[in-house]
């Protein structure tokens, strides 16, 4: 009797979804804008309260958006936005109508997120994950035949690292003291200058690390950020919520993204002109959105621009593993400053990295660490005081972290394993670089730089008149009406250039090169159909 009544209830529960999913996209295709099905609305999916015609500035509730820090209101982040959240209800409708569409999936290329598009796991960083996270295994006999000896081996040092072997625990602030001294081991052995652990602050990924300097130099709209444009998000958006001004300077697109120092004092004396202080600069390398290798001689000439200007240095190394044309190489900024001689008190350096990006693509387990050089102890303080509010980074994190910075090295037992992994999944990167960049540069007005590194590419895409005239009619940046326009059409998502800011009248998207080789091919045939339509549509 149990089990009919139960049974009864998950079929009523069924023909509920149904009813409203059906609800649901009728609705949608009628508030549809283009031909294509589009979830474009953002009131179909509002709460009932939402619904009644009620709006926040009348609202009897304590909190409005008249009433929020304006901060949050100016903060934007495009990587997850319109464009996405349209994709995820997109993608909630395709369960249940798949046929209403012309694409059978959502690809997600819109975002630096390797293991949502099919990319494995390191099998070594794992096991010892594993084996520190459940340390019952380790008394388990069988588990020397589940696992490799360098792997329990590791989890044993870990473990003997962390006071009760508790995983479960808060650590130091800073991080726990053993994974440090392995991670200042493995940036002295990439650069060859040494490097104190105590300069490492470990972090849930590198945006709290970003977001913690930003709060440290940031006291007014007075206070300014140097910049790339195109930019990664997080920082116009972290620059906002510390009530900062973002001081742009435009990475030049027809020399392949390059950084030229004349423009970097040009936009610093011009902000200086305003009456800003500028406090930093930020420099990606190799470069998100833009994918570009920062040559060392071009890297010497910025270390010598912040020294002479008393700029701290910013630089988001996050992909430093993500190098793929043989011409270039990833340097550290520590490591070209100390090589032109530059100690602890010549040059304020910031280094972010993240277990999230390489070849690694662990973003799930929000690990990273910012190394910082050439502060005062007393500002020191007030950097640790910063940590000492959020805690400590999670632990699992701060492990993957260490082993990322010291895998496994040549005579151990997964090192062979650990090699393949690591050389399958960068060279198939550079291989999909490679193809979609040839795809993009075939289509009609499009021109796209190549991808030395990173996990993006950056086109420009040249706009018919007619169809930026159909964007300003629909109150929305052309670029992002294409980008919607290709959602609609192909299910493939990417976010458009003026999310990451472009020079004036330039219109771009970025695309990830994430998607596993079998999908390449797929995603070349429908953005090539999808573009030659558009084209067309909306021809002089």
């Amino acid at each position: 009797m149990r089990r009919f009544v139960i049974g009864q209830a998950k079929n009523l529960i069924d023909q509920t979804r149904q009813a409203r999913h059906k609800s649901l996209r009728l609705l949608s295709l009628l508030a549809a804008s283009d031909s294509a099905p589009v979830l474009s609305s953002p009131r179909l999916f509002a709460s009932s309260s939402d619904m009644s015609g009620s709006d926040s500035s009348s609202s009897s509730l304590p909190v409005t958006l008249d009433s929020l820090n304006p901060k949050v209101l100016k903060c934007e982040y495009a990587v997850r936005g319109e464009i996405v959240n349209i994709a995820q209800k997109l993608q909630e409708d395709l369960k249940i109508n798949k046929d209403a569409y012309p694409f059978d999936e959502i690809i997600y290329c819109n975002i630096g997120n390797p293991q949502s598009l099919g990319q494995q796991p390191i099998t070594f960083f794992r096991e010892v994950l594993a084996l520190c996270s459940h340390t019952a295994l380790l008394d388990e006999s069988a588990t020397h035949g589940l696992f490799s000896s360098d792997s329990i081996d590791r989890a044993w040092k870990i473990l003997d690292q962390i006071p009760g072997k508790a995983t479960g625990a808060y650590s130091h602030s800073q991080g726990i003291k053993g994974l440090r001294d392995a991670i200042a081991a493995g940036i002295e052995a990439r650069d060859g200058f040494p490097a104190d652990p105590n300069d490492i602050f470990m972090t849930d990924g590198a945006s709290p690390g970003v977001h913690m300097m930003m709060q440290l130099l940031i006291s007014s709209e007075k206070d300014g950020i140097l910049c790339p444009i195109p930019q990664y998000p997080l920082y116009s958006a972290s620059i906002a919520l510390h009530g900062g001004s973002l001081v742009p300077y435009y990475l030049d697109e027809a020399s392949g993204w390059g950084l030229e120092i004349s423009e970097l004092k040009k936009q610093l004396q011009d902000a200086r002109s305003k009456g800003i202080t500028v406090r930093a600069l930020v420099v990606i390398n190799p470069g998100n959105p833009t994918g570009q290798v920062l040559a060392e001689e071009n890297q010497r000439e910025i270390v010598d621009f912040c020294k002479k200007e008393g700029l701290v240095l910013l630089a988001d190394e996050v992909y430093q593993e993500n190098v793929y044309v043989p011409d270039k190489k990833f340097h550290s900024f520590k490591k070209v400053a100390r090589s032109m001689g530059y100690g602890e008190k010549d040059v304020c350096l910031v280094s972010f990295q993240s277990i999230s990006k390489g070849y690694y693509g662990e973003c799930g387990k929000r690990g990273g660490y910012m190394e910082i050089t050439g502060f005062t102890s007393d500002v020191r303080a007030q950097i640790y005081k910063l940590a000492s509010v959020n805690l400590c980074s999670n632990i699992s994190g701060q492990i993957l972290a260490s082993l990322v910075m010291s895998p496994p090295k040549p005579g151990d037992d997964s090192y062979d394993s650990y090699i393949a992994e690591k050389e399958g999944i960068l060279s198939s990167l550079a291989k999909r670089a490679k193809t979609l960049e040839e795809a993009l540069n075939k289509l009609e007005g499009v021109t796209c730089n190549r991808a030395e590194g990173a996990m993006y590419l950056f086109p420009c895409i040249n706009l018919p008149q007619k169809a930026i005239a159909a964007a300003e009619a629909a109150k929305t940046a052309p670029d992002a009406f294409y980008c919607k326009r290709l959602l609609n059409a192909t299910g493939i998502v990417v976010v458009p250039g003026s999310g990451f800011r472009q020079v004036p009248g330039t219109w771009h998207f970025r695309c990830t090169i994430l998607p596993q080789e079998d999908k390449i091919p797929a995603i070349v045939n429908r953005l090539t159909e999808f573009h030659k339509s558009f084209m067309d549509e909306f021809r002089n």
